[in-house]
């Protein structure tokens, strides 16, 4: 049994597909299944039943692979710990971060983060809260930045700074000349909100104290931020955005922009990891780069 056959292992297991797995892992699929198959044949059992789409683990295939996991977390908590004793911040962080945060923070640390921590490969993934909280828990992902409050007691949530919202409103809109809004004044029916599943979507519901929109008059939910503004544009909506968002509004629709006349709009950007990860030093990097980018008005 090698590393290499157990990492092969818990891909096919998280991704439910050899083919996707072997992506995941930068292999042919052919030698991705070699692999797994000698796995099999040296523990005398089948792990992986491959009549089933997605692929699942057999009976016997579960016990091996909640041992893996823990195999695999000791195997890099020994890297860990050597890298740490020669100083050395190296290795791989498999990152997780909302779409809501994605494209507006990313771009600001990663190139200073590898430039200054060379020896670390740095893998990325947007994907919703929900997802990320799975793959921390399957160990796929090492860390994610995401909306605080939203994670069970088995993540650690580690603060880094406060982003508040505002509302974006289309200048035919009756709350256009304002330029502080209650949110007590927010027609829910001329409201545009993210798809299910996006957190910002439910923290701004809970916001107005309503999940219900009857009878919008434009029914429409997109998971990009960029597009609800620009469905704004051209009807007499509105939508919610985050601080983070503003400095990339154009100019001449900065008169769109409008606080929010209450203390509690806003949202706590968080570094999120499992209670048993092992990474720590690549965390800790990583939280010090982002935070050396967070603007001053957000901390």
């Amino acid at each position: 049994m090698t590393i290499v056959q157990i990492e092969y292992l818990l891909a096919v297991a998280n991704c439910g597909s050899f083919s996707l797995a072997s992506e995941r892992c930068f292999v042919t699929q052919p030698s991705l299944s070699m692999q797994i198959k000698n796995l099999e044949e040296e523990l005398g059992v089948v792990l992986l039943d491959r009549s089933k789409k997605p692929v699942i683990p057999t009976e016997a295939g579960h016990v091996v692979i909640r041992n893996a996991r823990e195999a695999l977390k000791a195997y890099n908590y020994i890297r860990e710990s050597v890298n740490e004793l020669k100083g050395e911040v190296s290795g791989t962080l498999r990152l997780g971060v909302i779409p809501s945060i994605a494209p507006y923070l990313l771009h600001k640390f990663i190139s200073g983060f590898l430039r200054k921590y060379p020896k670390v490969e740095l893998e990325i993934r947007e994907m919703k809260t929900a997802d990320i909280i799975v793959n921390l828990g399957r160990d796929s992902l090492d860390a994610a930045i995401l909306a605080g409050g939203m994670c069970p007691d088995s993540i650690v949530e580690q603060e880094l700074f406060n982003d508040r919202f505002h509302a974006y409103v289309s200048p035919s809109n009756p709350l256009f000349e304002r330029s502080n809004i209650r949110i007590e004044d927010i027609d829910m029916k001329q409201l545009l909100l993210l798809s299910d599943g996006h957190c910002l979507r439910d923290q701004i519901l809970e916001l107005c104290q309503s999940r219900q929109a009857a009878n919008p008059s434009c029914n429409f939910e997109s998971g990009s931020l960029d597009t609800l503004m620009r469905i704004v544009d051209c009807t007499s909506g509105m939508t919610i955005i985050p601080e983070m968002a503003l400095e990339y509004i154009p100019h001449d629709r900065k008169n769109q922009v409008k606080s929010l006349a209450k203390g509690a709009a806003s949202r706590k950007i968080s570094l999120a990891v499992r209670r048993t990860y092992v990474k720590r030093s690549l965390v800790e990097a990583l939280k010090q780069s982002v935070m050396e980018v967070a603007p001053i008005n957000l901390n």
